[in-house]
């Protein structure tokens, strides 16, 4: 079992009692140690109370199986609004949110998560900025999105509004 798994295994318990899920987990080693990151979340937001509490629960049962042999740093955090979205639960959090989404291509669509399923997120994309004589069909201003297509989709910060 690789340590990824050993933690997906310890974390389960803690992520159902709390409702919470895993976005990922990531070790990075140096030459002095390893640090381990767990990214987790929480349909409403997690705080970082919840956090220190899993982080202190898991961090105890490291020590007591010996997991680790070497020295580490245990991190446990909300993905931050840097972190892309990658999982269904994250994309329905930040519906009605503006997303910046990378596809394979490399075509890049901003627009408003108006909805998000399994395998396709849709946009509401913004009206063009020059004014047409013709008139804007709506239906147009929709793009629906394959899950397969996104390399990368991030949530923008918007700031006008404050």
């Amino acid at each position: 079992m690789t340590i990824k798994e050993h933690l997906e295994v310890l974390l389960a318990p803690f992520l159902e009692e709390g409702n919470y899920f895993l976005v990922d987990i990531q070790i990075k080693a140096s030459k002095v140690s390893q640090k381990v990151t767990i990214l987790v979340d929480k349909d409403e937001g997690i705080t970082i109370q919840e956090c220190t509490s899993i982080s202190r629960r898991l961090a105890k049962q490291l020590e007591e199986q010996e997991i680790f042999t070497d020295a580490y740093t245990l991190e446990v955090s909300s993905p931050g609004l840097d972190q892309p979205l990658v999982l269904l639960r994250q994309y329905l959090k930040n519906l009605g949110r503006n997303l910046k989404v990378t596809l394979k291509t490399g075509e890049i669509i901003s627009g408003q998560l108006t909805e998000a399923k399994e395998n396709e997120i849709t946009l509401q994309l913004p009206e063009p900025k020059k004014k047409s004589k013709v008139p804007v069909d709506e239906a147009s201003l929709k793009r629906e999105i394959p899950v397969d297509q996104i390399s990368k989709a991030l949530v923008e910060i918007s700031f006008k509004n404050l």
